[in-house]
């Protein structure tokens, strides 16, 4: 369903490239990375996607937070994984230059948009992964927040894969249970 050797290619790259860095849970970050990239490959799966498809949104999936969250560059991917998978890992790269988050996400979801499904994807599948336990450190207002951002995603990706629109749905329904706890 995908080739092996993409994938390998685009883990190491990331691993590298997140180093020491850990999720809010203080776990390695390529335990969110791989869990993103698990959605995605199962979403393939049922989706039936076309391998070159397939092979995109897992290299993407891997990817995904190298241009926010390190010292990686368009062109650096650009260099090393081509223009489809530079420009794809930027549109999923909130701009942080942007002072209002509601902001940075509109414009994130724009840039999306013109994105083929298979990137579109990636969103619903790090969202999805991200909708576990919030950290004890956020209030009710920020998880209330939290999930209004999800169901945003949602309204706009949908039609991008119907396996993954159902999975974030039903993350954000069950999210309900973080409210007011």
């Amino acid at each position: 369903m995908f080739t092996q050797e993409k994938y390998l290619k685009a883990l190491n790259f990331a691993a590298k490239a997140h180093g020491e860095q850990k999720t809010p849970y203080g776990v390695p970050y390529l335990t969110h990375l791989a869990s993103v990239a698990m959605e995605i490959i199962h979403a393939c799966e049922q989706s039936q996607l076309k391998i070159e498809k397939a092979d995109l949104a897992i290299t993407v999936a891997l990817l995904h937070d190298t241009i926010e969250d390190t010292d990686v560059t368009y062109d650096d991917l650009y260099s090393e994984f081509g223009a489809e998978v530079a420009e794809a890992v930027e549109a999923l790269t909130k701009d942080k230059t942007i002072e209002s988050k509601k902001d940075q996400m509109a414009l994130s979801i724009n840039n999306l948009l013109t994105q083929p499904y298979e990137v579109q994807m990636v969103k619903l599948a790090d969202r999805i992964t991200n909708m576990q336990k919030p950290p004890e450190s956020w209030d009710s207002l920020k998880v209330l927040n939290y999930q209004k951002e999800a169901k945003f995603i949602l309204s706009c990706l949908k039609n991008s894969n119907l396996y993954l629109s159902k999975r974030l749905e039903d993350k954000i329904n069950e999210y309900v249970v973080y409210i007011n706890r």
